[in-house]
């Protein structure tokens, strides 16, 4: 790629698209667009408008374009995550949201809609996608969330004190003991791949966080396990418990909750790609309002 002054916005992008097919960026142009959209902050509307233009490409387009064609996530040379209807301040050390984890947080809201005031717990917020769309959508709800790595805890105090949300520094498996038995929502998108299973993808791999991939043991089942006990600990009887895995995991973490006796109404539920991302339950015992 020739550099930002000698080429126009359009042709800059179509170079930068093929620079990123070539090095097996899955969406090479959308993802060209966006990096020029983060040096001109115009939108993407209006990015291709400009681009039926002369304009001429950004000054440092192809710099950025070279990172990202070295399967730098374009998530950390942007500094933004979009997650529903947030922008999350995301970076090394952290998570980077995925777009199917969006139907977990949707499972939340619809299952508090009509409640008034619910408490609800966010275990492993990584970044804050889940608690803090939650307290953005969810007028009036006491949201909390829980997250064991510093680095990421960091991120998410900046992207959840702005909404209210009360978190803290804390492992998953026996957070918030002084409030056991108060919350009428767990959800969690615990650390779920298998010790062995190594991401396709070199965004994934080289960049996440292992801590936040890897879920313990040669099953990746431990945390999952854990958040789950977690859950019963935490909720009211009658409380909702959601929780995020791998579509292979479905049929045995179905399995695990019914064993421990404490779950009811467990039930798997499909992501928009139609694969099995999502279980839910409710915690044996009468609702007590």
């Amino acid at each position: 790629m020739t550099t930002g002054s000698e080429q126009s916005l359009a042709a800059a992008v179509r170079a930068a698209t093929a620079v990123l097919q070539a090095a097996g960026v899955p969406s090479p142009r959308v993802d060209a667009e966006l990096l020029a959209d983060h040096l001109l902050g115009v939108g993407l509307g209006r990015l291709r408008a400009m681009m039926l233009g002369d304009t001429p490409a950004p000054e440092g387009y192809a710099e950025l374009v070279a990172e990202r064609a070295q399967r730098i996530p374009l998530q950390h040379i942007t500094g933004v995550a979009h997650f529903r209807y947030l922008e999350l301040a995301v970076g090394p050390g952290v998570f980077i949201p995925r777009p199917e984890t969006e139907s977990v947080v949707q499972l939340v809201i619809d299952h508090v809609k009509g409640m008034v005031r619910p408490r609800i717990v966010d275990l492993g917020t990584g970044s804050g996608a889940i608690a803090g769309s939650i307290a953005h959508e969810v007028p009036g709800a006491e949201v909390y969330a829980v997250e064991y790595s510093t680095l990421a805890h960091a991120w998410a105090e900046k992207n959840l004190a702005p909404l209210g949300v009360a978190l803290t520094l804390g492992d998953l498996r026996n957070a918030l003991p002084d409030l056991n038995g108060t919350f009428d929502v767990v959800v969690s998108n615990p650390p779920y791949i298998p010790a062995e299973a190594i991401p396709n993808e070199p965004e994934v791999a080289l960049h996440d966080p292992p801590e936040a991939l890897y879920g313990g043991g040669a099953d990746g089942m431990e945390l999952p396990t854990a958040a789950a006990a977690s859950a019963a600990r935490l909720l009211v009887p009658g409380g909702y418990f959601v929780m995020e895995h791998a579509e292979v995991q479905a049929a045995w973490i179905a399995r695990m909750m019914e064993r421990t006796g404490a779950w009811t109404k467990i039930t798997t539920h499909l992501d928009l790609n139609g694969k099995e991302r999502a279980t839910s339950a409710v915690l044996a015992g009468p609702r007590h309002d």
